[in-house]
């Protein structure tokens, strides 16, 4: 299992070996949501009950939770790879920032539901 999806909100899932327990942590936000259980249905129950948790903590404390994300993203990247990229999208006919889209999207895909 690599991850899970509640309320729009992932998580990251891992195994701890040592203490033999399934370790989340909520991906994309700047507070620190974790949350672990020993079995696969606990862990499912511990992941709804963090996020729940963070957002009625929010809602408490009367500050907005931080949604996954915004749709604006700004990265560097090398100029030879800047080149092949915006290269490949005029020859599929799109502009640099729908053929980067696609290419994240696709890649995205193969890691989160």
């Amino acid at each position: 299992m690599s991850g899970m999806t509640y309320k729009g909100y992932h998580a990251r899932i891992e195994f701890d070996a040592d203490d033999e327990i399934f370790v989340g942590r909520v991906a994309g936000l700047n507070d620190v949501v974790g949350f672990h259980a020993e079995t696969v249905d606990d862990l499912k129950t511990a992941f709804r009950d963090a996020v729940d948790d963070y957002l009625e903590t929010c809602r408490t404390i009367g500050k907005a939770p931080q949604k996954p994300y915004s749709g604006r993203v700004m990265f560097r990247i090398s100029p030879e790879v800047h080149a092949k990229a915006a290269t490949a999208a005029e020859l599929s006919g799109k502009s640099l920032n729908e053929w980067a889209e696609a290419a994240l999207a696709e890649a995205a895909a193969k890691l989160v539901a």
